[in-house]
């Protein structure tokens, strides 16, 4: 059985200084469609929201910030939501203490497809975790999202190139790459 993962596709990052929406519609065009796709198709949405308190209360992954919260752009209607306070998945815990692996595992899901923010980060992170805990993994590339990074050096590494060493980095090792539209569901 299959399962879709939406990580991180929330509001907080519209607060966060390196945040760019270049690349937004088209990120959310691609994840829709994945979700639409699924849906249809009885599969899965498991919705993921990271949580961090270490800058109080109006810090932007702050529960108490009122911006852990879907963007408004994406109709996702979860079949399970899980909160994270570490870059992988698989550890967030839903409401009542369940982790995501254990509800992978009481629903009978062998394969996951990742998508969500930011792609070389949680989302590569729970591809990872979740290839070792076992599971199948497919990485919706286009269905995730990243931004600008600067090297220690000063050189500015574009999103185009943190995808690129993604897919170099999880292809044929951790799991399949492709693009969202491609995913077989």
């Amino acid at each position: 059985m299959n399962a879709l993962i939406v990580i991180d596709v929330q509001q907080s990052f519209l607060h966060r200084p390196y945040f760019r929406d270049e690349e937004l519609p088209a990120f959310l065009a691609k994840l829709q469609s994945l979700i639409d796709r699924c849906r249809r198709r009885e599969i899965p949405v498991l919705q993921i929201f990271h949580q961090d308190e270490s800058q109080g209360p109006s810090g932007a992954f702050s529960r108490h910030s009122g911006w852990v919260a879907t963007l408004p752009q994406l109709d996702i209607d979860p079949a399970a939501v899980f909160y994270k306070q570490v870059h992988s998945a698989m550890f967030g815990r839903s409401s009542t203490g369940e982790t995501l692996e254990q509800w992978l595992r009481a629903h009978g899901v062998e394969h996951v497809i990742v998508s969500g923010i930011r792609t070389e980060q949680c989302c590569e992170t729970t591809a990872r975790h979740a290839y070792d805990l076992g599971f199948e993994v497919t990485y919706a590339i286009d269905a995730t999202l990243t931004f600008p990074m600067t090297t220690r050096a000063g050189r500015s590494v574009s999103t185009a190139e943190l995808r690129e060493h993604t897919e170099l980095v999880l292809a044929d090792r951790f799991a399949k790459v492709m693009p969202a539209e491609a995913v077989s569901i």
